[in-house]
């Protein structure tokens, strides 16, 4: 059987199906993380030292971590074959690998909000999809004033959403900060996939990962996974495509694909606000993490860490 004449998968395809497997185990692992984490005293992005004793005395959320990290490997593998923004349209749709999870396999168990916020987000990445079909696969160098910049503004965007109260649920908050730093990470990543001295990049990646992933885990202390993880997994994409456009050479859409490209940057703008909705705990719902609250976030709590037969999951 002749096998010279198959064609072989373009390199741009495996990335993009590397990130898809890894938006859906991210989101996975996500989830568990949530349940974890919930179940631990409180974390606190200020006092990033504490938090992390008592996450990595977790047997649950070091699991969790470990298959979150599995599904970062496989999206650095697809940053290195398909351009940024395709790479981020892909994995964005682990929004509804989220909302399926966090539902145990039941849509109806979510809030009406909820379930519309999915479907704003899925049809606003089926329309980015759209916007980009056809459009040549570039990937150039960006200048080095405008990545700084870019990332700077990020991370300050993040401190803000931190340390001021916003009319957004805190775990929503919380999510918008941990997208933005995530987006920091996602695009050094990127950068650090160039070689020479772009692997300096590594100080924001090890910086922006790092510190997302506290203040996410604060932020699933605050509220439910789909609101603290849907809200950065959106952020999360959206901000590296827009810079795969304006920073990476990245072709812009005209005509009809630039009117379906606003339209998916719209609902996924009004998919995070609907994620942003505080409701009221649903009847039986926990409110352990609500009692908490924000006022944890910062407060000198310095109580002993809990033996290991406390700290949870063990």
């Amino acid at each position: 059987m002749a096998t010279g004449n198959v064609p072989k998968m373009p390199p741009a395809w495996i990335g993009l199906v590397l990130a898809f497997g890894s938006a859906l185990v991210t989101n996975t692992a996500y989830a568990l993380e949530h349940d974890a984490a919930a179940a631990l005293p409180p974390l606190s992005p200020r006092r990033p030292f504490r938090s992390a004793q008592l996450l990595l005395r977790d047997r649950r959320w070091v699991i969790a971590f470990a298959t979150e990290s599995a599904g970062w490997l496989m999206y650095v593998a697809a940053l290195r074959l398909a351009p940024l923004a395709l790479v981020q349209s892909v994995t964005a749709s682990g929004v509804a690998v989220l909302a399926f999870v966090t539902a145990r396999g039941h849509p109806s168990r979510l809030a009406r909000h909820e379930r519309f916020a999915v479907v704003l987000a899925l049809a606003g990445l089926a329309l980015l999809a759209l916007s980009l079909v056809g459009v040549e696969a570039s990937d150039h160098r960006p200048p080095v004033v405008g990545i700084v910049i870019w990332l700077g503004a990020c991370g300050a965007g993040a401190a803000l959403l931190i340390a001021i109260p916003t009319r957004f649920a805190r775990a929503a908050s919380l999510g918008l900060a941990t997208g933005l730093l995530f987006a920091d990470g996602d695009m050094s990543a990127k950068l650090v996939g160039y070689g020479g001295w772009w692997l300096v990049a590594l100080v924001t990646l090890i910086v922006a990962y790092g510190t997302g992933t506290s203040v996410l885990q604060s932020a699933y202390q605050q509220g439910d996974a789909l609101t603290a993880a849907g809200t950065a997994t959106m952020v999360t994409n959206a901000v590296p495509i827009v810079a795969g456009f304006v920073l990476f050479g990245e072709t812009l859409p005209r005509g009809t694909r630039a009117v379906a490209q606003i339209a998916a940057f719209s609902c996924l703008v009004v998919s995070a606000v609907a994620l942003g909705r505080q409701d009221a705990p649903r009847p039986g719902e926990s409110v352990a993490g609500a009692d908490r609250g924000a006022a944890h976030l910062g407060d000198d709590d310095d109580r002993p860490f809990p033996g290991p037969d406390q700290a949870g999951g063990q």
